[in-house]
């Protein structure tokens, strides 16, 4: 029998019909819990990607043998980086070029399809990857390569909405999984390379109506819209031109492009944003707030609770936008964040006060250290690439080494924390660049650098290292070394195991507590995506997407040289102990 539900959503009010199979906030909220289940991207809107599932374990996962597996089949290969949400025996999982499939979970035959038609001229900076979807009601949620949100139905896979965020021609994209926070849908975009203009957007999740925006770059203003849609000022970002000099601002970039986490405990969502636009930071001198920094929302009204910047006033895209994971420690909440800059930063959840900050990989030379009384990064000067008004007839910059390359320490590949060991487990990645700037000018549509770059390994033997840190005292506990870049996600169980794919296309499970191998498996092409698990009757199962792709073969230099033999594909795996 279906009863009629009165739900208030950040101040508004919507009828809907209720059924049993349709998914809830309070079932969102309990989601990193729910065994039966993968609601969300991250197993949790905390980002912890555990999983408190003990079947498969550190003493039976040898016997890990495949279920099924899932084409997506075409042409349409290139980077797949998504992670499947699974609710009521189907698993939704979406790939590259914008399409998305409904998979019945126990057979791994396709419900439906959704292909979305994308004009020619989109323009993703790097590769036409999705991340994932959002589970709302009866509807699943994602974004497109050029910057829409479609919202289907989960039975039939039929639009139910569809709402266009911004201008694809401007630069405008969307690859990150949508995010429900207490009923709210959160997005963000992409395209900082092309000089838009980073926000974070609340959506009614039943309807796509807009709630309000929230720019990352300050100077702008943000918004709320009432019942009609009429847009509300809602309080500039920050102070116009305090730490953006002239009309820069306008471009600034600080894309939202990995989306965000939502911690239920605090009340806040936390978004990662991208550089500051463009890549040469002398012609925007200052920090040029709120670039490569976490940022905390109030989910009801858009207001910046706190903010805090890993990168000050970037010069090697460094970005921010990487997850910030919450945990507790000590009696408090924190969160986690392995920064693409190299250092690994604990941070107070509720006020965005700095605990601690600690190197990650092995090579750092932008800055000697991160200042714990002031959170900011103690500078090398001699480490920032030149400005080209003071080089060769003003036509480029001196040219300086760094360590990490743009691509970063750790990149769009989510990391996991085990409330098991206390540990985070960070893919790593070690390599550097030779970097100079030049001049730029902006131009819509247009890449908006003003930088030149040549990426390198470190060392002869590994680029890629799985490392598990304690958060407590910045150890590194132990490490897997990896001979090409890591590029898929991580996930850990309370069976004492961390899984985790690599680009030569093995799915892996090691000790959480040693790194020890203990099972692997070939998916045929590279894995770039985070795995899932979950149980169905007496049964536990794993996921994962294969596909190589991403930004390394785009951008990797010398790196990208080192992996052109890798093939790409497009296919899910799901996996189950052996019943022999």
């Amino acid at each position: 029998m279906q009863k009629i539900v009165i739900a208030s959503l950040a101040g508004m009010s919507f009828l809907t019909l209720a059924h049993g199979t349709e998914v809830t906030s309070a079932m969102l909220k309990n989601a990193a819990t729910d065994t039966s289940n993968v609601l969300s991207f991250g197993i949790g809107s905390e980002g912890q990607r555990y999983s408190p599932l003990t079947q498969v374990n550190s003493k039976n996962v040898s016997k890990l043998v495949p279920a099924w597996s899932f084409s997506f089949g075409g042409e349409k290969q290139r980077g797949q980086e998504s992670q499947p949400v699974i609710h009521n025996g189907k698993m939704f999982v979406t790939a590259s070029y914008s399409r998305i499939f409904a998979i019945d979970m126990k057979t791994g035959q396709k419900l439906w399809k959704y292909e979305h038609r994308l004009p020619d001229g989109i323009m993703p900076c790097c590769d036409v990857v999705n991340r994932g979807a959002a589970l709302f009601g009866n509807l699943v949620i994602f974004g497109t390569l050029d910057a829409q949100l479609v919202a289907l139905n989960q039975d039939t896979g039929k639009v139910v909405w569809k709402e266009k965020i911004d201008d694809y021609a401007a630069g405008y994209s969307m690859t990150a999984a949508p995010l429900i926070a207490d009923g709210v849908l959160l997005t963000g975009v992409s395209g900082g390379e092309f000089g838009i203009v980073g926000r974070v957007e609340a959506r009614n999740p039943l309807t796509g109506e807009l709630l309000w925006t929230r720019p990352t770059v300050e100077g702008h203003m943000g918004y709320r819209y009432d019942k009609d849609g009429k847009a509300i000022e809602n309080g500039i970002s920050g102070t116009l031109n305090k730490t953006w000099p002239g009309d820069l601002w306008k471009t600034g970039g600080a894309s939202t492009w990995m989306g965000g986490t939502y911690d239920a405990k605090t009340g806040l969502a936390y978004f990662g944003t991208g550089n500051p636009a463009p890549w040469n930071s002398h012609l925007r001198p200052g920090d040029n707030l709120y670039s490569s920094s976490t940022v905390a929302l109030d989910v009801k009204t858009g207001q910046i609770k706190w903010a805090y910047q890993n990168t000050p006033n970037d010069s090697w895209d460094f970005d921010g936008a990487n997850e910030f994971v919450t945990f507790d420690m000590d009696g408090k909440r924190y969160g986690g964040k392995a920064d693409r800059n190299g250092f690994f930063y604990v941070i107070d959840a509720n006020n965005g006060k700095l605990q601690n900050a600690f190197p990650f990989v092995k090579k750092i030379t932008w800055a000697s250290s991160i200042d714990l009384k002031t959170g900011r990064p103690n500078f090398i000067p001699a480490n920032r690439p030149g400005d080209p008004t003071k080089g060769e007839e003003g036509k480029k910059g001196s040219t300086v080494f760094a360590a990490p390359a743009f691509l970063g320490a750790k990149n769009q590949m989510p990391m996991a924390y085990s409330q098991q060991t206390g540990l985070f487990y960070v893919p790593a990645n070690e390599w550097g660049m030779d970097i100079w700037n030049e001049p730029i000018s902006y131009k819509k549509g247009g890449a908006y650098l003003g930088a030149g770059f040549t990426i390198r390994p470190l060392f002869d033997d590994y680029i890629g290292a799985l490392r598990a840190i304690d958060p407590k005292t910045g150890k590194i506990v132990w490490e897997v070394k990896n001979t090409a870049p890591l590029w898929g996600g991580v996930m850990s169980t309370a069976g004492g195991l961390v899984f985790y794919g690599t680009p030569e296309g093995f799915l892996k499970a090691v000790d959480a507590k040693t790194g020890k191998e203990l099972w692997k498996f070939q998916t045929g092409s590279g894995v770039v995506a985070p795995p899932v698990t979950w149980q169905d009757g007496d049964t536990q199962y794993v996921a994962v997407v294969s596909g190589w792709g991403g930004a390394v073969p785009l951008w990797g230099g010398e790196v990208a040289k080192k992996v052109n033999f890798l093939e790409q594909g497009g296919s899910v795996w799901v996996f189950k102990l052996s019943s022999k």
